[in-house]
């Protein structure tokens, strides 16, 4: 099997970086020179990796297409490349619906739509993918945790929610930086608070099955600092922002 990325971009180059390093069996990627730094570090780390001159190769050297650029460019070049029947193509873009798909790629082929995240280089974390697949979900399970979603409508809730990715990570950066100003080496700031979601993570995954209240509750004690911090932010309306943030990247992507 080939597999072609139209976009070597973040998302693009960390899900080549998983497959790499997984058991997916594949003969080539062949990925575009969009991103030159990028292609030509992923072509030196891994032999299997080919950068293609235009788009129209990659579509007609590859089995399966992903396609992972950003809206603007999606719609500029999709409608212009020439797909055959017999291909899969799987599509990172965030507001381009598969009906769209559909209308630009003017192919009755399988079209689906995933979102992986950064993690996928590590092989870990969820991927959605909508429609059901069974071929692309026994790919993406070896790259992390397929959750299939019939319904596109319902799928824009997990688009929303990645959109929350960059604040997650800001939020580290910003507890380091508290951490290096009251005299804490970078570095070791980074590590610790890092560390210390990482845990806490690991945590919430292994109580999934239960109420995620019941962490919220049985973490803190009372007139404790877990306590204190909570009672704060809740008064300073830090997850009403949050609700609001998701319903605004949820109303971007429900066109």
């Amino acid at each position: 099997m080939k597999l072609g990325f139209i976009g070597t971009g973040k998302i693009a180059s960390s899900v080549i970086i998983g497959i790499c390093n997984s058991n997916i069996k594949y003969k080539q990627i062949i990925i575009s020179p969009r991103n030159k730094k990028i292609a030509l570090s992923l072509k030196k780390k891994f032999k299997k990796i080919i950068i293609s001159k235009t788009n129209q190769e990659i579509v007609d050297k590859s089995d399966w297409v992903f396609l992972s650029v950003t809206p603007s460019v999606g719609e500029k070049i999709i409608k212009d490349l020439k797909f055959r029947i017999n291909q899969k193509v799987i599509s990172f873009i965030s507001t381009i619906t598969l009906s769209q798909l559909k209308k630009m790629i003017k192919k009755k082929i399988d079209i689906v739509r995933a979102i992986p995240l950064p993690p996928i280089s590590l092989r870990e974390g969820p991927v959605p993918i909508c429609p059901p697949n069974k071929k692309v979900k026994a790919f993406f399970d070896k790259l992390g945790s397929t959750v299939e979603i019939k319904n596109e409508k319902l799928s824009i809730n997990f688009w929303s929610t990645s959109g929350m990715m960059a604040s997650y990570y800001n939020m580290l950066d910003t507890m380091s930086l508290w951490l290096n100003k009251r005299g804490v080496k970078k570095l070791d700031a980074q590590k610790y608070v890092t560390s210390l979601f990482l845990a806490l993570s690991k945590d919430a995954v292994i109580n999934s099955n239960k109420d995620l209240k019941l962490l919220v509750k049985d973490s803190q004690t009372p007139k404790g600092l877990n306590e204190q911090g909570l009672k704060e932010m809740i008064k300073k309306d830090v997850y009403k922002s949050l609700i609001n943030s998701l319903n605004s990247i949820y109303k971007r992507l429900d066109k």
